[in-house]
């Protein structure tokens, strides 16, 4: 993973919007596995940001502010979208039909990610992507460590299944 130092201390919106667009569109890709997605998870983040940039702004590290607010807002709007695919399912229409299998590797582990839940996505993604330690997951998604080991462990078991299901399995000695 990149080590890059908290982006943001002690600049203003404009310049902290510009100085972690990328880092928050790559997390956000991650979560949603899709570029339009991801862009628009990354405006509504800063959005939320520009709002509340007197509070976010004040923090010792905005740039773990930003990507709270992007990982919060992305599992809100999946629950708004289950609930909008329920309530469709209920009234008779059709749910989008799944993603196909591909061969190539970032191809198939995004959708791998994408057939996760989203809260074990997030977990995933913040765990492992972004490096963070089961201490800092866990606050960041309210909820407990052992909540966050045990999702981690059955969400990596079902990518290493799916990645060997496509024969891009490593194995390990």
């Amino acid at each position: 993973m990149e080590t890059e130092p908290d982006v943001g201390a002690g600049l203003g919106f404009e310049e902290f919007a510009r100085a972690a667009q990328t880092r928050l569109y790559r997390t956000a890709y991650l979560l949603c596995g899709d570029p339009e997605t991801a862009r628009d998870l990354t405006q509504t983040t800063l959005a939320k940001l520009y709002q509340y940039w007197r509070r976010a702004g004040a923090a010792d590290h905005p740039y773990a502010y930003a990507k709270t607010v992007l990982t919060r807002t992305f599992l809100s709007e999946r629950r708004r979208r289950l609930r909008d695919l329920l309530l469709l399912t209920r009234t008779g229409g059709t749910a989008p039909a799944p993603v196909a299998d591909h061969a190539d590797l970032r191809v198939t582990l995004l959708g791998a990610l994408a057939e996760l839940p989203p809260r074990a996505r997030a977990m995933v993604v913040l765990r492992y992507w972004e490096d963070q330690s089961v201490a800092s997951v866990a606050s960041l998604l309210r909820c407990s460590e052992a909540t966050v080991k045990s999702q981690c462990s059955r969400s990596l078991a079902r990518l290493r299944v799916r990645l060997a299901d496509a024969g891009l399995s490593h194995t390990e000695s």
